[in-house]
């Protein structure tokens, strides 16, 4: 065998490590600002021999050699009666090695899932104990990066030493430029042209937050037929009301220009007369107003999608009679129309095939009572033709009725298929009403081999149909029921078989004895109803 059937501890925890993370306290001499010092280790487990190894993060200027504490190798406990094992750790417990004494504060995630899948609770992590030491180490570091804010005291020294050099004071703008410098609003709006034959303009509006400056610039889209312009508005001030002087030297009020608390998703602003729209603002946009003014953008936000436009299809014009319809269609479509493609592997497989149906007109003319006709229909190219037989002293001459093409059934409006030519069906003919009476031979056992493309031929499909009507006694009869009868039984449940349907029954249930009228065995069709 490749693997033992119990496997040993070196095979069966091979590379798993239980990790531990733990401190234990360390005297300091001779130092005013601290007496001890935590110490944080790492101890790890192997479980493959059962050895630990303990290690000290290095800490940047600490003054003593860390990094490697204990070698890898098995340990034994302090009262001497084995070696330390998983057992013998849990969160928040003392464990003595080597007369110390580690305090055990957490552990990582796979140590947790294993002591977990074995039934035992390692308890929560602890938080990390600091010494003083530390805390000074890292505010004297935050201090360093200037991480600390500066004290009332600190600054008006500072103003005052300024003043007494004789240097000016930071002026507002100074100061609101040293805060918001490449801090940027991004919104999108657009403008409509109202004009005879203008349009709707999207720009991307910019608000410069360390001058309250305004640009404006074009979004154009692809081949859109405009001049790309660099800018609609240069950057500068956005005054909400423009004016001008009638005279030099004459008084007008302040300039209000646009602030951040005027420009809203959904709200309007105007740049050269022009009325612009905003619906939509970048991500920074949204997190400073929601953040210094407490507003959600988003929930403003516009579609301004075009919908795609949708071109009407005109319908081709109506066949004129000459050739193909399928030829004709392509003359509309192409400059140079193509022959349409063929199904080589259906003119190749049925060349030849040609079911004939035989069919009487019913127009209600008692000199067109006695005319026959037979319809061929071809399987290659699914043509129809139809020939009527010469009856002799009738005053019709026979021979062909309608020429091989691909016929349109008027009832449906689609070509005929070989569906629609089922005994006891009605077809529409060069605009004579003729009904299916009989089929050849060729035709019934051509239908019954393949009923998924003719399904009155499929007997299962017929009988089941007759499901109905499975508590009728007549079927119970042994000697079998007529074709009429069943017919008659089939229409009081509310089931209309064709004459179709009634010969594939007879043909695959009939009785058999035929003496006399051909009947179908209702026994057979009970068991193919049940099957």
């Amino acid at each position: 065998m490749k693997w033992p059937r119990i496997s040993p501890a070196w095979l069966k925890h091979d590379k798993q490590v239980l990790r531990f993370y733990a401190f234990f306290q360390e005297s300091v001499a001779e130092r005013a600002d601290e007496n001890s010092r935590f110490r944080h280790c790492v101890i790890m487990y192997c479980m493959e021999d059962g050895t630990i190894r303990i290690s000290e993060p290095k800490v940047e200027n600490s003054g003593m050699p860390q990094g490697q504490f204990l070698k890898r190798h098995r340990v034994q406990k302090a009262d001497g009666s084995g070696f330390l094992g998983p057992g013998d750790f849990r969160v928040s417990e003392d464990v003595m090695i080597y007369g110390r004494v580690f305090h055990i504060t957490g552990a990582d995630r796979f140590t947790r899932w294993f002591f977990e899948e074995n039934g035992i609770d390692l308890g929560p992590d602890e938080p990390v104990v600091e010494d003083m030491w530390e805390k000074n180490y890292k505010f004297s570091k935050t201090a360093e990066k200037g991480g600390l804010a500066v004290s009332r005291n600190v600054i008006e020294s500072k103003q005052l030493n300024s003043y007494m050099l004789g240097c000016p004071p930071q002026g507002r703008a100074l100061t609101q430029f040293l805060e918001n410098d490449r801090k940027v609003l991004r919104f999108k709006a657009y403008w409509d042209d109202l004009t005879l034959y203008g349009a709707r303009t999207y720009t991307v509006v910019h608000y410069y937050l360390a001058d309250n400056t305004v640009e404006v610039n074009e979004a154009h889209s692809r081949n859109s037929g405009r001049w790309n312009t660099p800018a609609f508005f240069k950057r500068g001030k956005l005054n909400k009301v423009n004016r001008v002087n009638v005279y030099p030297g004459m008084l007008e009020p302040d300039a209000e220009p646009y602030l951040p608390e005027d420009l809203f998703v959904g709200g309007t602003f105007e740049v050269w007369g022009r009325k612009f729209v905003i619906y939509d603002c970048d991500d920074f946009t949204r997190a400073f107003y929601k953040d210094y003014m407490g507003i959600d953008q988003a929930d403003a936000i516009q579609d301004v999608s075009v919908p795609p436009i949708k071109h009407a299809t005109l319908p081709p014009p109506p066949h004129n009679g000459i050739g193909k319809e399928e030829d004709s269609l392509l003359n509309c479509l192409m400059i140079q129309p193509k022959p349409p493609r063929q199904d080589l592997v259906r003119l190749m497989t049925l060349s030849g095939e040609v079911l004939r149906f035989e069919a009487k007109i019913v127009n209600g003319q008692p000199e067109d009572e006695i005319r026959r006709l037979v319809i061929g229909y071809y399987l290659a190219d699914n043509m129809v033709a139809a020939w009527e037989t010469p009856v002799r002293n009738s005053g019709i001459m026979g021979g062909r009725f309608s020429e091989k093409c691909r016929m349109v059934n008027p009832d449906t409006g689609k070509y005929f298929a070989l569906t629609d030519l089922a005994v006891g069906k009605y077809v529409t003919i060069k605009s004579h009403p003729l009904l299916i009476i009989r089929a050849d031979e060729h035709a019934l056992q051509y239908t019954e081999q393949n009923p998924e493309i003719f399904p009155y031929a499929d007997p299962m499909r017929c009988a089941r149909r007759l499901l109905p009507a499975k508590d009728v006694p007549y079927l119970q009869n042994p000697e079998g029921v007529d074709p009429d009868t069943l017919k008659d039984i089939a229409e009081s449940v509310g089931v209309d078989l064709i004459d179709h349907e009634l010969i594939t029954l007879l043909r695959f249930f009939g009785v058999d004895e035929m003496g006399g009228v051909p009947c179908i065995s209702g026994l057979k069709l009970l068991a193919a109803m049940e099957a």
